[in-house]
């Protein structure tokens, strides 16, 4: 008989975390072309996200280590409050310096939050169904990653920035809302610990050994996505394509259906297909939306990009938490959230740069080859297990036949 999955504190942390995301990710499009409006370079539009993303993988594994001996709830609404208390500020930043310095403090707020929602997900999921539990949860994470920046960009073009930066809030307040309903199952290992029995090592809790494959991947494939999460808003701009938010529509619906027949994959069948599969249907989607001069073709670019992307961070992150220690999940949970935020923030400064030499177009052609380089360093990984896995088969066979 399978393990209960749905839960009254399994549901109301994912849709708490949903309201997270949206309140967050409704600005992530719309905060590049406010800078611009405010006299930022391309330099300085790629450091929106650059400046964000070091910020949250500095704070990770400070977070990763308290998620050793704290309690879960504590640090899911302290983090929800921070992100709350950071967004508000937004409005005053009109010189491009102080944008540029709230969304480095943006970025260590969100390392926490991501962090700790995270890990409180895996403590209610039933072992047996990480997986399928992962998938379902990520949905909030990939439905507020697609229907937020749709809504951001409707809301940008037909009210003010101060206006959209209330509407985040209010969504935030939600957010904090549904997570203190929540009953938090924090590990008993967690609970036995004190701070005095754990030696702090930035690295340490940095990176978790046992999953850094699957985070490198991680690195590897945002490093492809950031390229859309920069510019996709200027690239309609370039176009004329003024229904861009379908991309995000689209997006959302694939990656709805699409999410839990992963899940059960990855619980059947393991990581390596569902990664090639959805990896390869992410290479397709940013060529035909590269090529795209009409509503069609954007919307046929999220469908691609739902049916892989959406897919693909929750599979790596199930894979990461299923070679991890129960008591090192906090950190293997960070470690791929900062993966995410290290590739798209190292992105956003590559192409940034590259974005006063080329066009729009050509950005999201070049960072596809990333992808490329993922699905090649998955097969030569798993062409290193399986001969490894055939040595020690023939190696046992040996030694039976010495006896």
């Amino acid at each position: 008989m399978k393990e209960r999955l749905w839960t009254k504190s399994f549901i109301m942390l994912m849709v708490g975390n949903l309201f997270v995301f949206m309140s967050f990710q409704m600005l992530i499009p719309t905060l590049p072309p406010y800078i611009k409006s405010i006299g930022a370079s391309g330099l300085e539009i790629g450091l929106v996200t650059a400046l964000f993303s070091i910020g949250a993988v500095i704070s990770r594994p400070f977070i990763g280590f308290m998620l050793e001996y704290k309690p879960r709830k504590t640090l899911v609404i302290s983090g929800a409050i921070m992100l709350l208390l950071i967004t508000i500020l937004y409005p005053i930043s009109q010189i491009v310096l102080i944008f540029l310095l709230f969304r480095l403090v943006h970025g260590l707020a969100w390392g926490w939050s991501t962090t700790v929602n995270g890990t409180a997900a895996v403590d209610v999921i039933p072992n047996s169904r990480l997986g399928e539990g992962m998938g379902y949860y990520g949905l909030s994470i990939t439905i507020g990653m697609i229907i937020a920046p749709s809504l951001g960009i409707f809301l940008y073009k037909i009210t003010s920035f101060t206006n959209l930066i209330y509407i985040s809030a209010l969504l935030g307040v939600i957010a904090i809302v549904l997570l203190m309903i929540v009953r938090y199952q924090t590990p008993e290992a967690v609970l036995n610990t004190k701070k005095e029995d754990l030696k702090f090592s930035y690295v340490g809790s940095l990176v978790e050994k046992t999953s850094r494959f699957p985070a490198f991947i991680t690195i590897i494939i945002n490093l492809g996505y950031g390229s859309i999460v920069t510019f996709i808003v200027i690239f309609g701009q370039e176009r004329g394509i003024e229904q861009i938010f379908l991309f995000y529509i689209f997006n959302a619906l694939m990656a709805t259906v699409a999410r839990p027949i992963a899940g059960k994959w990855f619980d059947e069948k393991g990581p390596f297909g569902l990664v090639l599969f959805c990896t390869a249907l992410t290479f397709i989607g940013m060529w035909v939306l590269s090529y795209a001069h009409s509503s069609l073709f954007i919307a046929i670019a999220g469908v691609f990009f739902g049916l892989g992307f959406g897919c693909l961070i929750p599979t790596l992150q199930s894979w990461a938490l299923l070679m991890t220690p129960t008591n090192r999940r906090g950190v293997a949970n960070g470690m791929i959230f900062s993966s995410i935020d290290l590739g798209i923030g190292l992105s956003g400064v590559i192409f940034g740069a590259l974005a006063q030499f080329v066009d729009t177009a050509t950005i999201f052609r070049i960072a596809s080859i990333f992808l490329l380089v993922a699905i090649a360093l998955v097969i030569i990984m798993e062409k290193k297990k399986r001969a490894a896995s055939q040595e020690n088969l023939v190696s046992k066979k040996k030694v039976r036949a010495s006896y």
